[in-house]
């Protein structure tokens, strides 16, 4: 008895009976659900990639971002600009700042 129905399974008997019709929408439903898991593994797996993608991308500008903060701060030290300008002719002053104030008078 269960090797008859084992053996009708096999040679798709199921598909070709009177009640067939059940079957196929069933076997349909399936490919369509086995068709929607696949391409959501895809969609998944494409994500993952783009992640990692953009994961190394940071990194590398993380790392640049540090390389050229690095080389403003060595930019901006006086020493250094001092040196560029007075390769254009500027010297820094030999005198101090001073204050300048301005006394308004009020008009009572």
């Amino acid at each position: 008895m269960m090797k008859n129905k084992i053996y009708n399974i096999l040679k798709g008997k199921f598909l070709i009976n009177e009640d067939a019709f059940k079957n196929w929408k069933f076997i349909i439903f399936l490919s369509l659900l086995a068709l929607v898991m696949i391409s959501s593994a895809h969609s998944a797996d494409r994500k993952v990639h783009q992640i990692a993608k953009l994961n190394n991308e940071v990194k590398e500008l993380r790392s640049e971002f540090v390389d050229m903060r690095s080389k403003l701060m060595k930019v901006k030290m006086e020493s250094k600009v001092v040196a560029q300008m007075e390769k254009k002719g500027l010297k820094p002053s030999t005198n101090p700042p001073q204050k300048i104030i301005i006394i308004t008078e009020k008009e009572d």
